[in-house]
């Protein structure tokens, strides 16, 4: 019998959430840990923040569907992995023995351009965080304007800006203004046409892009560039990109340019074979993947087949980060920018086309953890 420990329940781990009946079948043992009770879906984060769905519309019960499966979960947040004694150790100091380990740990945005004791600034990751400022939002705009600043200039940051315009808009009595701190060119790192179709959303929306130079620090109420402007703001959205979390170095395991686990083509450690990753915690060192939900998704079932062929001395499955993918954006209002191969368009259709994408992949975990 095996010790299969699962941290994080994230997209990566999604078919062997589902399998764990069949791994239990097999002899096994199955233990998740999460953070949470719950696990909310980032990709519907923004519509969240925009009014697009309720906090129950984008999470499942993960801890319910964990052991209704026949699995244990841990509620804890992950401090440190001892490869050497196969331990995880929690924040709270508990060990958690395993013999094969799969970490889905996710990513984080960094806040240390806020200054410390600070209010009212919310990095967009975890989800948590935009509820807690979509209330904000609601509070100060009962009251009067409502100056809402985003620092970035990413799909991040567009996605905020035009769900934040949404939950103002419905929101605030006396109106409101938003700014995006982008630093250099907005979006440019997307084609030409969705950076173009995105600045023609939130031109018409009164949206300002503040360019030319970066932020340098945030504080309660005020943005600092580094050019010396300051912008006063009511809410301040960090979306200046994400990290993976600081465990993997801090447990002294290989880990790659940005932080994330080294794997190799086995989504496997490279120095310790027990250890398996995928989403946005992993450094994949055959080729850097972009910090995006549908190399996870394509990251199952290879993880799936891994980690329990890890258990039982079976040979292991190459992942194939495969060819382009469906990129969408939900800028609120309704509204998304859809890209594929060349074809780009906004408008109600994309939000469409992603919004039943999205409520397609929460509902089959809500089935699973019924």
């Amino acid at each position: 019998m095996g010790e299969l420990v699962l941290a994080g329940a994230g997209h990566a781990h999604m078919m062997l959430l589902e399998a764990i009946p069949d791994i239990i079948a097999k002899g096994h043992r199955v233990t998740v840990i999460g953070p949470d009770a719950h696990h909310n879906y980032s990709g519907m984060g923004p519509g969240m923040l925009g009014g697009t769905y309720r906090v129950s519309e984008i999470s499942f019960p993960v801890k319910s569907m964990v052991e209704s499966r026949g699995g244990s979960f841990v509620l804890g947040k992950v401090a440190r992995i001892d490869p050497h004694k196969h331990l995880v150790i929690l924040e709270s100091e508990k060990e958690v023995p395993y013999d094969v380990l799969s970490c889905n740990l996710g990513s984080y945005v960094p806040n240390v351009i806020a200054d410390e004791g600070s209010v009212d600034i919310y990095p967009v990751k975890p989800i948590q965080n935009l509820l807690h400022a979509l209330m904000r939002i609601q509070e100060i705009g009962s009251k009067r304007p409502v100056h809402i600043g985003i620092c970035g200039g990413g799909p991040a940051a567009l996605e905020i800006a035009g769900n934040a315009w949404a939950a103002a808009k419905g929101q605030s009595r006396f109106g409101f203004r938003i700014q995006i701190f982008a630093g250099g060119e907005f979006l440019h790192n997307l084609p030409d046409r969705v950076r173009s179709l995105a600045l023609k959303i939130l031109n018409k929306r009164g949206i300002e892009i503040v360019q030319g130079s970066y932020v340098e620090r945030v504080a309660t109420g005020r943005v600092t560039l580094q050019n010396g402007q300051e912008y006063a703001q009511d809410i301040i959205f960090l979306a200046l990109g994400v990290q993976p979390p600081k465990v993997f170095a801090d447990s002294g395991l290989p880990i790659g340019k940005d932080g994330g686990l080294a794997v190799n083509r086995y989504l496997q450690s490279i120095a310790y074979p027990e250890i398996f990753g995928g989403g946005d915690c992993i450094w994949f060192e055959t080729e850097p993947l972009d910090k995006v939900g549908v190399y996870a998704v394509r990251q199952n079932p290879v993880l799936h087949h891994n980690v329990v062929a890890q258990l039982e001395g079976r040979s292991l499955m190459q992942f194939d980060p495969g060819g382009s993918y469906l990129l969408i954006f939900n800028v609120g209002g309704g509204k998304g920018i859809l890209h594929k191969n060349g074809l780009s368009f906004g408008g109600p259709l994309a939000f469409w086309i992603k919004d039943y994408i999205d409520r397609k992949f929460i509902k089959r975990f809500k089935v699973h953890a019924s």
